[in-house]
């Protein structure tokens, strides 16, 4: 089985959180030309190695009236008791809400961030929410925006959309912070490429301006490691020790629509820059069964 266990399901665009003594995935189901998924899905695993699939959270066409096609890299937050979760459907990003991890969500009824609304694609949202308590909304391809979000989570304020633009900038822009340096994590190139990676850059608030510090992740060929990128970052509960889920194709035989998710450890170097990622060799692997259990960090 791939990072997407059962009957050859494929997973892609990892958006990885911790909630409640549970780790979560939310992903893009892979597997279909075009990526054509009209459906969102959860993982969930109490360590990082032992995933389960709690299935499907939010259909497009059914539980979202205003888009039927194109359910692709979401993100969640918590807030408020509350579950948030964002998506692409149609080059609009929504939002929708449930008092658990895993659903079921209800959508909000319109997109939080609609098709032409900014420069660039209205696709993979992200969350960053600081140590202030202050949570903005990460999007884009081409153009990176950052916005903050209301405290409802269901708005963004359009007075404080930013726009960042870099040669190598396509798509899952990600921010993170660890102490007093913020960081703006990005995929370069086009994901059916085998050299789709993961760049980085430095910089002292969530909106820039940015440093770009080069290539966190990228490929390893002859291991059969290819286009790693569409990540997500995540610091471990209790402990400052930090992950990254991310994409590659599937080995054996993977490619652009046949992806599978890895979870390697990314490591913050004392003088602040990020170590470059050495991409692992085992793709996560799904149970078939709900074992309730603890963190295990």
């Amino acid at each position: 089985m791939g990072a997407g266990g059962p009957a050859g399901r494929y997973f892609a665009d990892p958006a990885l959180a911790a909630f409640g003594g549970r780790f979560y995935v939310y992903p893009t189901t892979d597997g279909s030309p075009d990526w054509s998924s009209t459906s969102f899905r959860v993982l969930s695993s109490a360590n990082l190695r032992e995933w389960v699939d709690e299935g499907e959270i939010l259909r497009l066409g059914e539980d979202v009236a205003w888009a039927s096609r194109h359910a692709w890299a979401p993100a969640a937050a918590e807030r408020n008791g509350l579950y948030y979760f964002y998506f692409t459907a149609e080059d609009n990003i929504g939002v929708a809400v449930a008092t658990s991890p895993t659903g079921p969500f209800i959508d909000s009824g319109r997109p939080i961030v609609a098709e032409g609304a900014h420069s660039g694609r209205a696709i993979d949202p992200s969350v960053f929410i600081d140590d202030d308590g202050a949570s903005y909304l990460v999007w884009g391809n081409t153009v990176a925006h950052t916005a903050r979000l209301s405290f409802d989570m269901l708005s963004i304020d359009e007075e404080t959309v930013t726009s960042w633009t870099h040669p190598t900038f396509r798509e899952a822009a990600h921010i993170h912070r660890r102490g007093d340096l913020y960081y703006l994590t990005w995929s370069e190139n086009d994901t059916r490429d085998p050299e789709y990676r993961v760049r980085w850059a430095v910089g002292t608030s969530p909106t820039g301006p940015w440093e770009d510090r080069g290539v966190l992740l990228e490929q390893r060929p002859a291991e059969g490691i290819l286009a790693t990128g569409h990540h997500s970052i995540l610091r471990l509960p209790g402990i400052d020790d930090w992950v990254i889920a991310y994409h590659r194709f599937a080995i054996p035989g993977g490619n652009g629509f046949h992806r599978e998710i890895v979870i390697d450890p990314l490591r913050h170097l004392p003088n602040g820059d990020l170590e470059p990622v050495t991409p692992g060799s085992a793709a996560i692997r799904l149970t078939s069964t709900a074992i309730p259990e603890t963190l295990d960090t």
